[in-house]
């Protein structure tokens, strides 16, 4: 494993929690092999990885960009990340609140409707 793969694993991990990376990882088969090791060292190893903004400020502009651009089944997960990158309600709030001004309400609603049933999911888990 190269450098950049090993720390994206590493901030995947804190991000999204083993759990989560755990059962991707199982699920990962010769065919999507390519995939993940593509998001493991662009997406994580290098883009989450860089410290020159937040994870917080990661996690606020990755949910405002899913809303945005309609990847709304990548929501949840990441609303559920807002747990270990600092990001609160409000900050997520925020972000939709942009995205309806500059992508569209039909998107901002939706994307809150997600976040709702997200946030209300975790909070009963404990």
């Amino acid at each position: 494993m190269s450098d950049r793969c090993n720390k994206g694993m590493a901030v995947r991990r804190a991000v999204l929690g083993a759990n989560h990376v755990d059962r991707a990882d199982a699920a990962k088969t010769d065919f999507d092999a390519p995939f993940q090791a593509l998001i493991i060292e662009g997406a994580w190893g290098t883009v989450w990885a860089d410290d020159t903004i937040s994870q917080r400020e990661r996690s606020m502009l990755t949910l405002a960009l899913l809303a945005a651009t309609g990847n709304f089944d990548e929501i949840p997960m990441h609303i559920r990340a807002t747990a270990n990158t600092g990001a609160s309600p409000e900050d997520v709030i925020q972000a939709f609140l942009h995205v309806a001004i500059y992508a569209g309400v039909p998107k901002a609603n939706h994307a809150i409707k997600l976040a709702k049933q997200t946030f209300a999911e975790m909070e009963a888990a404990g």
